[in-house]
């Protein structure tokens, strides 16, 4: 199976006054991890699907994809991304870049509970979080998408799809949104 790994990082951050990818929490940039977390899973290929203006040197295997105008919400930033992806990909693991706590491990367990026709949402006491691995089955579904709710809608209306894959730690629901949560996790800006 080919498992490609999309990393969305083109949003503003407006609460974390500066470009929350390039923050550091554990001497590594949030986008590195990310990076770091979809290749050692085991993804590939990976995209990274970021703004217009000038990005980083990204490590060899991963890509770029450009959305053009990402103030119309996670979801173009989702549709740009699926629309990249190379036409024998059997599914797609969705990465947000300011997820510092999620890990290859998280991803290998996701890929390892990968079907062909599913939807694979990682839980954490109850609790379910992110990265999501969808199959191709959705891709069209995914294209469509508008606004900025990524594939949360999606994952409801297909209820029947979802495998839900027990994690060990809650590295799946932390996200960096706001100054607070990154000193939370020991990071700096």
């Amino acid at each position: 199976m080919s498992l490609a790994g999309l990393v969305l990082a083109a949003g503003r951050a407006s609460r974390m006054g500066g470009d929350k990818r390039l923050m550091r929490v554990q001497g590594r940039t949030m986008l590195e991890t990310a990076l770091a977390a979809a290749l050692d899973g085991g993804l590939g290929p990976v995209l990274v699907v970021t703004g217009p203006e000038a990005q980083p040197e990204f490590p060899p295997g991963v890509g770029r994809v450009v959305n053009a105008d990402p103030a119309e919400g996670m979801a173009s930033s989702l549709a740009a991304g699926v629309v990249a992806l190379p036409e024998g990909v059997d599914g797609v693991m969705v990465l947000l870049a300011d997820m510092p706590r999620v890990s290859a491990a998280h991803v290998a367990a996701l890929a390892a509970a990968f079907r062909p026709d599913g939807i694979c949402v990682p839980v954490f006491q109850g609790r379910r979080g992110n990265p999501v691995l969808l199959s191709r089955r959705f891709f069209a579904a995914m294209r469509a998408l508008t606004g900025d709710k990524g594939a949360r809608g999606l994952i409801a209306q297909h209820a029947e799809a979802v495998i839900e894959v027990p994690m060990a730690d809650d590295g799946i629901l932390i996200d960096v949104d706001t100054p607070e949560s990154l000193r939370a996790l020991g990071g700096e800006g």
